[in-house]
């Protein structure tokens, strides 16, 4: 029987931080990799997503080496870098995301996606700080819905819900998940593929398999590799996102808010008319899985609509046994 490959892009989301197994990183992508064929000896993943990646690198680096192993699977979920950095256009991501999406269904393979939950909720950010990155995270996330009609892509509606706001299912930085958030991405993704046809094994356990953090070892993290996340987000975002926020404050200041958001939802439509044509992206229009129709859910499991994760040497390549 031909094994299934499943090929994973992104950053640390997919990389698997704040799902910590041995020395590295599990993450929902090896937690779903193991659902994929009833017989999970017979399914080929390979995760390829690097924490801090961004669309440009998803593009450049991670995609030529996925589409060499000639998936049947590829998750792309990618986007909340983007939007923490000052060079943040949302052209260059539509575009990027169009020929990634073109690329792998031009080969007949399914695209997994999600849309994601805005950084500056997460962190908890004044709200002059938040607006701009929620507005770009928005964004970000109808750039995804539009591809992910586009390209037949079967999607994931994770930017809001309880779950967001149930404290157990996240790490101590309150960007990732913990091993119970990114049990409960890969159980979803499970459900829609299964649905699709697509997911044949068994779904991936809801319950942790090791105990969660203790408060002082997530303290511990966030005085290291925590602190030293945010001084290198500090010199790239910190002058912009002060930026934004006085513009911010300017409008409401003004009463016109509204202006900021208009502007966004211009440059999305923007961004998307400026697409090439399905042809000219190379999509394969007679491929029954490219063409297979995008299902959307969201976390807590209700049917949903469409919503308003450097280089490393070696990539992980398991044969998935259990």
């Amino acid at each position: 029987m031909r094994a299934v490959r499943f090929v994973a892009l992104g950053d640390s989301l997919t990389e698997g931080v704040g799902d910590p197994v041995g020395d590295g990183w599990r993450g929902w992508a090896a937690l779903l990799a193991g659902g994929l064929a009833a017989d999970v000896a017979s399914v080929e993943f390979t995760n390829l997503a690097v924490s801090g990646a961004q669309t440009r690198d998803v593009l450049e680096r991670q995609t030529p080496a996925g589409l060499a192993l000639r998936p049947d699977l590829v998750a792309v979920v990618i986007g909340v870098n983007d939007t923490l950095r000052a060079t943040f256009d949302i052209h260059a991501v539509a575009a990027r995301l169009d020929q990634v999406c073109a690329a792998f269904t031009g080969q007949g393979a399914t695209v997994l996606t999600a849309c994601l939950p805005d950084p500056g909720a997460m962190l908890r950010l004044p709200a002059a700080l938040a607006r701009p990155l929620a507005r770009r995270q928005r964004a970000v996330n109808e750039v995804v819905h539009a591809l992910s009609d586009r390209y037949g892509a079967v999607h994931l509606h994770a930017s809001d819900g309880e779950w967001l706001t149930d404290r157990a299912l996240w790490s101590a930085d309150r960007l990732h998940p913990g091993e119970r958030g990114h049990r409960q991405l890969a159980v979803r993704f499970h459900a829609l593929l299964a649905q699709a046809g697509m997911a044949t094994g068994m779904p991936p356990s809801a319950e942790p398999e090791f105990p969660a953090p203790t408060r002082s070892a997530s303290l511990l993290w966030l005085a290291t590799a925590g602190t030293a996340w945010v001084v290198r987000r500090c010199r790239d975002l910190l002058p912009q996102l002060i930026h934004l926020a006085a513009d911010e404050m300017r409008h409401r200041a003004r009463g016109t808010s509204a202006r900021l958001d208009l502007r966004a939802t211009a440059a999305v439509s923007a961004a998307l008319a400026a697409l090439p044509t399905a042809g000219q992206s190379q999509r394969a229009p007679d491929d029954a899985e490219a063409q297979r129709r995008r299902t959307v859910t969201n976390l807590t499991g209700v049917p949903g609509t469409a919503c308003a994760a450097a280089d490393r040497s070696a990539v992980r390549t398991t044969a998935i046994t259990g």
